[in-house]
């Protein structure tokens, strides 16, 4: 395999027409004269008025290095510290170059040509326009050497290669999935992946992301620690702003967002800016963003594609430049359906999806999770409080169990956790603050489950005259399965709560067909979607 050096012509250090030329060193001449490196061909970059020294460096070359051809070509900048100029032009020559890296490997000389210019070479380098790797060339120490060639070095942009810089690199990634887990040390292998993925996506990309999960799973946290992560990198500036889009509502929702000029309607007694506008060079969470309008969609889709939008009562638009972070408890593409939601909007908020999971998805994740609540309530209410040995076992076996619904996630582990803090009998939480507890818990999700009447939910799926042909056994069971269903992410995940106790007796279980049987006796396939009665 022949070696190529790609090198811009010195119009300082390569000059020289003297004999004294010879015992200076000069760059060019440096790189074909070592003794460990043959150079069969040198592609010389220069600007067309130094000609005459390109011609010189060449034929120097062939007197020192006749094996070296030396190819001469053109690049046309007139201003060598204008970086736009200089990496258009040396842009034009690796594109015009055609490379066969199977039969020829290349060096990129970096010390010749201004700062810019060395840049430039490396830009051009580390992106694969050229594919080669960087050589730089070192004159010789002191002025007793004998040699004017001086040295090189070969630079490898693999950075996976240089152990140490890679794992700097790694060490950098492990932390920010840790601050965006607040330092939890969660154990489900599915949602660590997932967070992996949102650091990778956060910092190198500017566009919408959207968070897909139940109430209580954690997306305005992670939302704030998305912000803060890309602050800290610089990425923002400006304001952070949250809001849950299931409060706006009429002139209300469109004044919140984008503001409105006095007297834009009744009650409109001074100007607002509006929080999109606020959040110039910041980010927005919108929460619940399914609950929005649609006219307020049409006008979040254009602030958010051309960053500009018209307040209420205005004439004028105004502009803001803001990152934006989306937050659902519902599948938007049955919103779409519904005409609920603009399928525009969705296509536009789409481009990164994250499937939040709820806490009963992440039993294993329950532990790590108390601990961090144990120390919040610490921090918050200045008292450390501790549970007993048998206490957090007792807790935690019930907690990890089918019968703990976890209907409100992680927000009902926080306020279970704040309950037993504050009743622990001398900072100290033992096995009957726990069973005290654990009797509020179940009390709880009872409540939830009887707070819709019975056969209400069936009806609302299957119709008022499919209902009234259903046995009141078939009704009461098909009411629980249904709630199971809708509360659930995935066919699998209801099937592993509604057969939590037979599947451990098989020795293969398909519990997502199982329920998928179950309910096709009913008419029903998943997903399971809500209908008006009729």
């Amino acid at each position: 395999m022949k070696t190529v050096a790609i090198s811009l012509l010195g119009t300082m250090l390569d000059r020289g027409s003297n004999e004294d030329r010879w015992s200076r060193w000069r760059p060019n001449m440096g790189l074909v004269q070592q003794e460990d490196l043959v150079i069969d061909r040198l592609e010389l970059l220069f600007q067309p008025n130094f000609q005459k020294l390109a011609d010189q460096i060449t034929q120097d070359v062939q007197t020192a290095s006749p094996h070296t051809k030396v190819v001469q070509r053109h690049v046309d900048f007139k201003k060598p510290w204008d970086f736009e100029e200089v990496y258009a032009s040396l842009h034009d020559y690796a594109r015009e170059t055609t490379f066969a890296p199977d039969k020829e490997s290349y060096l990129v000389h970096i010390t010749t040509g201004t700062h810019v210019a060395q840049i430039c070479m490396f830009l051009l380098t580390e992106s694969r326009y050229i594919p080669g790797q960087l050589i730089q060339t070192i004159p010789p120490k002191g002025r007793t050497s004998k040699s004017a060639c001086g040295s090189y070095d070969i630079i490898d942009l693999d950075l996976s290669k240089y152990d140490r810089i890679a794992s700097r690199f790694r060490q950098n990634t492990q932390d920010d999935i840790a601050f965006l887990k607040s330092g939890i040390k969660t154990r489900n292998k599915a949602f660590n992946q997932l967070i992996g993925e949102i650091e990778h996506v956060c910092l190198k990309s500017p566009e919408p992301i959207l968070l897909i999960g139940p109430t209580g799973a954690g997306k305005s946290q992670l939302a704030k620690r998305i912000e803060a992560l890309k602050r800290a990198r610089g990425l923002v500036s400006g304001r952070f702003v949250q809001v849950n889009c299931a409060t706006l509502r009429g002139d209300a929702a469109l004044s919140t967002l984008f503001g409105h000029r006095k007297g834009a309607f009744t009650g409109a007694l001074s100007e607002r800016q509006g929080l999109l506008r606020e959040a110039d060079q910041g980010l927005v969470f919108l929460d619940e963003i399914g609950e929005l309008g649609l006219d307020e969609q049409a006008m979040l889709l254009r602030a958010i594609e051309e960053k500009q939008f018209l307040p209420m009562g205005a004439d004028r638009e105004v502009k803001s430049d803001f990152q934006l972070i989306c937050g659902t408890n519902r599948d938007l593409s049955q919103s779409v359906a519904k005409g609920t939601f603009r399928e525009d909007l969705l296509e536009r908020i789409n481009l990164w999806t994250f499937h939040f999971p709820g806490l009963r998805d992440r039993l294993e994740d329950i532990e790590p999770n108390l601990d961090y609540e144990m120390d919040r309530f610490a921090e918050s209410h200045n008292r450390l409080v501790r549970f007993s040995k048998e206490a957090k076992l007792a807790y935690l076996k019930f907690a990890q169990s089918s019968e703990a619904l976890w209907t409100g996630n992680f927000r009902d582990l926080n306020s279970s956790i704040t309950r037993m803090a504050t009743l622990a009998p001398g900072g100290r939480i033992t096995r009957q603050t726990v069973k005290e507890e654990i009797i509020r818990l179940r009390r709880k999700w009872c409540q939830i489950g009887q707070s819709t009447a019975k056969g209400d939910l069936v009806q609302s799926i299957l119709g008022e005259q499919k209902t009234r042909e259903l046995d009141p056994f078939d009704l009461v069971q098909l009411e629980e399965v249904l709630k199971v269903c809708l509360g659930a992410r995935s066919a699998s995940e209801a099937g592993r709560h509604l057969f939590a106790v037979s599947r451990t007796k098989r020795k293969s279980t398909n519990d997502s067909d199982r329920l998928r049987k179950y309910l096709a006796r009913f008419g029903l396939k998943w997903p399971i979607e809500m209908r008006s009665a009729g």
